[in-house]
């Protein structure tokens, strides 16, 4: 998986623009069967973005959803573009995320009328839950023209079939309100990309600027002054939440490294090996494929703890740079590793014991990046067993 990006697609030149609009270095990827897309970055950071255009409808969106994910195996998928809203309490402008995806046009005719059958993809989790964090910060949008209110986001079903609707009153326009009428809003290519990226194991995310109601005023001189303003709000939403997704990827990764030299690090005990046989062992502990005796792992001495501390301050760094840790935080943060960089460099009587009071204070100001924590469990353990 290509851990720093993200595919965006659109079925729209005005949706794909809008999402353009937002990315810089941008080179051409010609798929071996001509599908062409675009490789950006997002402006001011280190997220990639793959965009390409699908065309309308769900068959189409699907065959390409699918030919992004084997070309590129992003961290994920989001569909982006505009969409017509099934109720009056949605304003044009909003932004839908959808919660899961109706493939409505499934049903079966009968004597007394057409039952729906439809299929039904429900958003993954992690993303609802990411999607929703940034919807509540609210600082996504960019800044509205004249004292226009903001936009919201709004989270429930998105329904995908293969007409445009344009009515209130039609006969498809009532069966959908019968069989769907917890769905916001309507579109024709979130099915599509939802299969696609269900038999592919690739996270989709669905999101939609309201630009029309869906009710028969369709491609007049309002609908085209909203549809882009409504692709700016959802390009401006979705590239937000693509860079969280990918600084998300690179906290997890870093955390598994750390992980991984823990393990490294605190290997100190007895080593058991065995081949085509069956160990029985009485222990106090066991990390990896070490067994300790008696006690924790002990640290070998002050030199390999101001080692780590010293590749601690570089994650410090990283964190800073990306936004994830604030500047406060940073600037405190430091100087309890200072802090604890002379205490464990120190020989003195107690000078264990402040080394591990200022690791604690440290990981109390970085306690909302979960990898920082991971990183910093160690290193604690590391500086007690020093005493």
């Amino acid at each position: 998986m290509s851990k720093d990006l993200v595919v965006i697609l659109t079925a729209l030149n005005l949706e794909y623009q809008s999402v353009r609009e937002r990315l810089v270095d941008l080179r051409l990827h010609l798929h071996k069967s001509g599908t062409r897309f675009e490789v950006g970055v997002v402006k001011g950071t280190s997220c990639r973005v793959a965009l390409g255009l699908t065309s309308k409808g769900n068959q189409s969106s699907a065959v390409i959803a699918e030919r992004a994910i084997q070309e590129f195996s992003p961290v994920a998928v989001l569909f982006v573009g505009v969409a017509g809203a099934l109720w009056d309490a949605t304003r044009l402008g909003d932004v839908v995320v959808a919660s899961h995806v109706y493939a409505y046009h499934g049903g079966t005719s009968e004597d007394d009328g057409l039952k729906a059958r439809p299929r039904v993809w429900e958003a993954p989790h992690g993303i609802s839950q990411l999607a929703s964090h940034l919807a509540r910060l609210d600082e996504w949008a960019d800044p509205p023209p004249g004292h226009e209110d903001r936009p919201q986001v709004r989270f429930g079903a998105v329904a995908a079939g293969e007409i445009v609707q344009n009515s209130r009153i039609s006969a498809e326009a009532k069966w959908i309100r019968q069989h769907y009428n917890d769905a916001l809003a309507i579109e024709m290519e979130a099915a599509g990309v939802a299969q696609a990226g269900h038999l592919s194991g690739a996270p989709v995310a669905i999101v939609r600027g309201i630009s029309d109601r869906a009710d028969g005023t369709k491609n007049s001189s309002d609908d085209r002054n909203w549809q882009p303003r409504a692709a700016a709000n959802a390009a401006a939403f979705a590239v937000r939440l693509a860079v969280e997704l990918v600084n998300e990827q690179g906290e997890s990764a870093m955390a598994q490294d750390d992980r991984d030299r823990s393990v490294e690090r605190l290997d100190r005990g007895v080593i058991n090996t065995a081949h085509n046989s069956t160990v029985g062992i009485m222990a106090s502990s066991v990390t990896g494929s070490s067994v300790h005796m008696g006690t924790a792992p002990k640290a070998s001495g002050p030199t390999d703890l101001v080692t780590e501390l010293n590749g601690f301050r570089d994650q410090l760094r990283w964190h800073r740079a990306e936004g994830v840790l604030d500047e406060d935080s940073y600037q405190a943060a430091l100087t309890d590793l200072e802090s604890s960089l002379r205490s464990a460099g120190e020989r003195a009587p107690g000078s264990s014991k402040q080394t591990v009071l200022a690791l604690k204070r440290l990981r109390g100001l970085v306690a909302e990046c979960p990898a920082l924590v991971a990183a910093l469990a160690p290193l604690v353990a590391a500086a007690g067993g020093l005493a």
